[in-house]
């Protein structure tokens, strides 16, 4: 049979790495997207090594011109994608909103908005055109409710529910799927990324909580992929276990 195609975004670490593994270990082929290319490197040898063909395309999710060149140069098998793994995303700072720092504002909103929406947008015409795919989304809980100093990440994280509400409804005439996959506390880079790399900070953040993993997501992300054709996985929050929402979390359990 015919190996299906995953393309992660943000694939150089995190979520977007362990979903790498995942879908490699359950038999898809890769395409995989990041900034930096030895981080890049790394993960395609890890899905190669998981019997995984791979191809790894180096670009910034926010360069809309470079995405574009990137899926462009996509021929033969790789141009059929039949998973979309939206990843690619960061929250930068926790300041109140009228002390924020704006190029932070710009670059969650590029990356976590306008990069999403560029990958959806030259990804989706196929799928529907075959109809057959699946775009999966990961957001978060801080989609679901603002928290302190969460302000613009947590608005971010809303429009993904929104943009991937909407285009479920879009592709509701096809066998095309979506899928938004919102998690809670993650132990990955993505606090030392927010912190600016003050590490002790970001550690403070899964102090006394035992927090999920990526490859935790990446289950998830893998299971919503492979559920029956008729079966459309909408929406999933995933939170740690003493993790009630995204504010209320007793860390009394590390």
């Amino acid at each position: 049979m015919e190996r299906k195609i995953a393309l992660v975004t943000g694939a150089t670490s995190g979520i977007g790495e362990a979903c790498a593994r995942r879908f490699a270990e359950g038999g898809y082929d890769l395409i995989l997207t990041g900034r930096n290319e030895e981080k890049l490197k790394a993960v395609e040898l890890q899905a190669r090594q998981r019997g995984a063909d791979v191809t790894a395309l180096r670009f910034d999710i926010r360069d809309r011109k470079a995405a574009q060149a990137a899926v462009a140069s996509l021929t033969g098998k790789w141009a059929v994608v039949d998973v979309l793994i939206n990843n690619a995303g960061l929250a930068l700072g926790l300041d109140k909103e009228y002390e924020g720092d704006i190029d932070d504002w710009e670059a969650m909103i590029d990356t976590n908005i306008k990069g999403l929406l560029t990958m959806t947008r030259l990804i989706v015409p196929g799928m529907v055109e075959r109809n057959s795919g699946h775009v999966i989304n990961i957001g978060s809980v801080a989609g679901d409710a603002a928290y302190a100093g969460g302000n613009v990440y947590c608005a971010t994280k809303s429009a993904v529910k929104a943009i991937t509400d909407g285009l479920r409804i879009d592709v509701a005439h096809t066998a095309v799927r979506v899928t938004n996959v919102k998690p809670g506390l993650v132990e990955t880079n993505f606090s030392v990324v927010r912190f600016h790399g003050d590490q002790e900070r970001a550690d403070n953040v899964y102090k006394g909580i035992r927090p999920l993993t990526g490859d935790d997501i990446a289950d998830v992300a893998f299971y919503a992929a492979n559920a029956p054709a008729h079966v459309q996985i909408a929406e999933v929050l995933v939170l740690a276990t003493h993790q009630a929402n995204g504010t209320v979390i007793d860390r009394n359990h590390g």
